[in-house]
């Protein structure tokens, strides 16, 4: 017979709104404690330690808009934020500092997360939604460079860009874009021509989520639909549907990969989040906790299985951490 689903190891309340960004820093360094931070529809980015259950930083620099992308540059002491006051901030969290180091205007609108990845020591790609409806813009960060500017083509009606994967094929390889838009597709761009090199409709509606397993260049997708969506990407670069997976309720905020590539997790707008195997997307578990839709995930990278955990960041105000290693 199957096991019960867990109950949270634990819930974090104090967060003062609706929970809508993610990101645990666990930084390799034993005995550090691992860090998750989060990110609140009022504005503020709250540094939650994980031992104390407790906030042990508040940062408030987007004018009180909602954050909803938070990320760590190498390293506990570097945060990337992003705010619907159209700012990403770049933070210096080293030695108790709380300050704002510096910041991009990106002059969209919209709810679009910016994606990272590293690409040499110091060195990262940042893609975000641009000013202009349908393009996506790529920067080097610190030195905030403009390395291109992703324009579908003439015609093309993919609506705004609602969520971006950066990733890097291979060591020394140019990184690639995967775009989730508007209408429902998912494309695949090459930054280096600024050409989309794969468009594939995935969705009838807006792409909510995305997540890319690149080891078995296989990726997820979510949208307000009642369906997963899984697909491949083949050799020639060619994005193709793998399958698809019937929900019992519509709505996926959020949906992520395990670092370990295991299982996978989707946040549901039925305050649910449900596990699944990645190999095969057989369903292994459903979280019930939240009493208001689950905004976001996020899986800690902890260096020893048994102290990984899984966040989970609702309307409800909590986040709620949950321990699946030893359950599947």
């Amino acid at each position: 017979m199957a096991l019960p689903p867990p109950d949270p190891r634990f819930v974090l309340r104090g967060a003062g709104a609706a929970v809508h960004a993610l990101h645990f820093s666990c930084d390799g360094q034993e005995p550090a404690v691992p860090l998750l931070f989060s990110g609140s529809e009022n504005g503020f980015i709250h540094v939650w330690n994980l031992k104390t259950h407790r906030v042990d930083t508040a940062l408030d620099g987007h004018g009180r808009k909602s954050i909803y992308c938070v990320e760590t540059m190498g390293g506990k002491d570097r945060l990337l934020s992003q705010g619907r006051d159209q700012r990403i901030c770049l933070w210096d969290l080293a030695e108790g500092r709380t300050a704002v180091t510096d910041s991009i205007f990106t002059e969209n609108v919209g709810f679009c997360r910016c994606s990272l990845v590293k690409v040499a020591e110091g060195r990262w790609l940042m893609a975000m939604a641009a000013k202009a409806l349908q393009e996506v813009q790529v920067l080097e960060l610190p030195s905030k460079t403009s390395v291109c500017t992703l324009q579908p083509e003439a015609g093309a009606k993919l609506g705004m860009p609602m969520c971006l994967k950066l990733w890097q094929p291979n060591c020394g390889s140019q990184p690639l874009l995967l775009a989730g838009y508007e209408d429902g597709s998912v494309l695949l761009w090459n930054l280096s021509t600024g050409k989309a090199l794969s468009r594939l409709v995935c969705h009838q509606e807006p792409v909510m989520s995305l997540d890319f397993d690149s080891e078995k260049a296989k990726g997820i997708s979510g949208s307000s639909e009642k369906v997963l969506s899984i697909w491949s990407l083949n050799e020639q670069q060619s994005l193709q549907v793998y399958k698809t997976h019937e929900l019992v309720n519509a709505g996926i905020s959020d949906v992520t990969i395990r670092p370990d590539k295991k299982i996978l997790a989707t946040a549901g707008w039925d305050h649910r989040i449900r596990i699944f195997g990645w190999k095969k997307l057989k369903p292994l578990a459903v979280l019930d906790y939240h009493s208001g839709t689950v905004h976001c995930l996020a899986f800690s990278d902890h260096r020893r299985p048994a102290e990984r955990l899984l966040a989970a960041g609702s309307r409800d105000h909590r986040i709620s951490i949950w321990s699946i290693y030893t359950q599947t």
